[in-house]
């Protein structure tokens, strides 16, 4: 369950754009409108706000927050009033364009692939093509090396089944196909990567409880037992996305706040991302993990309209 507030009654997408330009024009910019506007609107709403914008005023909305707007908050407003698939595709460019080491960039793609639905993968495949001209699958090949390379290319190929089924006797079967993958430190083998991108999400969160229940231990720690590589990690990752997503962006919340500075990127990512899907859950999860509330930690880290833009977004009355 998502944290984002919207009105029972919602003015008209008109009253909305004449708010937000009269917020953009004179002197300063009248932050907290467009706050209440844009960060009480869910993606329906935002989309026929931003379409109608460019109609009464013939402006882009994006090109009128980017003007007036500056800095984490800027960067956040943005991402919150981009189109879904349009906002993942573009954060998926941008962190394969850094080529970095380590698997940390990765994160988006395993989160775009495991933690949502077939449909929104399918559709950040296209706005990716229509964006860039090329697809997400030959940048993963140009950019990531072996063997995450074969692990995220069939992450981002499939089309998962999206009704819940299982199949007890698959159950069984492709745990044990797991386990022995694991124990012989094949972690790359094709069946490792077909189940894990191929199967429904239901079918693979029974695969991993029966896996604890029949070998003992938590598959991701089975896993990390087997060395502290990228693969290990990555394959981790695809796990808590795919049987405890609001586990995984917890940890990257925690992540983003620990230590010297801010990693705003992240932090601004788990949360936009996620408003209207499960941050009820993750807000749970945070508390859980680390004995700590969510919402205290974001307010510590943060400051200003950044701020209260992102705790709009968890559901507080700014």
């Amino acid at each position: 369950m998502g944290t984002l507030r919207v009105p029972v009654v919602v003015p008209s997408p008109d009253q909305d754009c004449e708010r937000l330009k009269k917020a953009f024009d004179g002197w300063g910019t009248d932050e907290a409108a467009i706050i209440w506007v844009l960060g009480h609107r869910n993606a329906s709403q935002r989309r026929i706000i931003k379409d109608r914008y460019q109609q009464l005023y013939n402006e882009s909305l994006i090109d009128s927050l980017y003007s007036e707007l500056s800095g984490d908050y800027r960067k956040a407003v943005i991402l919150w009033t981009q189109d879904p698939p349009e906002r993942d595709a573009k954060l998926a460019k941008d962190e394969l364009k850094t080529k970095k080491e380590g698997i940390k960039h990765l994160q988006v793609i395993v989160e775009i692939a495991c933690a949502s639905s077939p449909h929104h993968l399918m559709a950040v495949r296209q706005a990716y093509c229509s964006l860039f001209d090329c697809s997400l699958e030959e940048d993963i090949v140009s950019t990531v090396s072996p063997p995450l390379r074969k692990l995220l290319l069939g992450l981002v190929s499939s089309y998962r089944y999206d009704k819940e089924l299982v199949d007890n006797m698959i159950t069984k079967s492709e745990a044990a196909t797991l386990h022995e993958a694991i124990k012989t430190k094949q972690l790359d083998h094709d069946q490792v990567v077909l189940i894990l991108s191929t199967r429904n999400v239901f079918q693979l969160r029974a695969t991993f409880d029966y896996y604890k229940q029949h070998y003992g231990k938590p598959i991701d720690e089975d896993i990390m037992s087997c060395g502290k590589g990228d693969l290990e990690s990555l394959l981790k990752m695809v796990i808590w996305c795919i049987h405890f997503p609001e586990k995984h962006f917890a940890e990257v919340i925690r992540d983003s706040i620990m230590g010297l500075g801010t990693d705003e990127d992240s932090l601004t990512r788990a949360i936009v991302t996620r408003a209207e899907i499960d941050t009820m859950k993750i807000r749970g999860e945070y508390n859980m993990m680390y004995n700590d509330s969510l919402d205290n930690a974001v307010t510590g880290d943060t400051s200003g309209d950044y701020r209260k833009f992102l705790m709009t977004l968890l559901g507080a009355k700014i």
